[in-house]
């Protein structure tokens, strides 16, 4: 999700001021730091990552189109990290009480997960006029393959034409798209329309619609 915040923000700002003419957008995330080996609702799903996409303004019409980004904070409680910060700072106690592992309520996650990244990826496409036929590929947030089936079940796209890699890597959170898109660019053209959508915590979930520049 944080990819998604920050592509968006480039364009709405460093793009339109002409601050800067490339800009690296990075996701990496080293889970197996804050993964607690003996719990088993988290230890099996993530894995460490890191992408890099590089966006530049173009006079082409290309690049982000569109985005749609939400929160809910009520889903704090559901998906965090409890310890460190001003509320728990790190002592000796949050650490023996194995307060600085990821945490998750994986059956309330996955319901509210599965429903909202597929309706915001939906979404972005009404408020575009686009149709399952005029999107080239979905590039899900691979958290979890029955929400990304939901998600390619919403826009009404077939399995071939949906980018999936978490057989592989796991839920390399906000890694997961960048590295889609690395894996999948020798099938990219330009022009191709994308959607991207994403889950993260907080509850945040987010969707862009992307035109391949290259």
């Amino acid at each position: 999700m944080f990819g998604l915040l920050v592509w968006t923000e480039y364009r709405n700002t460093v793009y339109q001021s002409r601050h800067a003419q490339k800009v690296l957008v990075i996701g990496a995330d080293k889970m197996s730091s804050v993964i607690n080996y003996q719990d088993r609702n988290t230890c099996i799903l993530f894995g460490d990552g890191c992408g890099c996409v590089l966006l530049e303004p173009n006079e082409e019409g290309l690049g982000i189109q569109d985005a749609i980004l939400k929160t809910d904070g009520s889903g704090g409680q559901f998906l965090n990290i409890k310890g460190g910060g001003s509320l728990n700072p790190a002592s000796h106690a949050t650490v023996d009480a194995g307060l600085h592992y990821a945490y998750q309520e994986g059956r309330t996650v996955f319901k509210f997960a599965v429903t909202n990244m597929a309706d915001v990826a939906h979404d972005v496409m009404v408020k575009n006029n686009l149709k399952s036929e005029d999107i080239a590929w979905l590039v899900p947030h691979q958290a979890n393959k029955r929400i990304i089936d939901a998600t390619a079940e919403r826009v009404g796209l077939p399995e071939e034409k949906v980018m999936v890699n978490i057989q592989k890597y796991g839920n390399t959170t906000s890694g997961t798209i960048p590295l889609c898109l690395w894996e999948w660019e020798s099938q990219l053209k330009k022009g191709d329309n994308l959607i991207l959508a994403a889950f993260g915590g907080g509850f945040t979930w987010g969707s862009i619609y992307l035109k391949w520049a290259y």
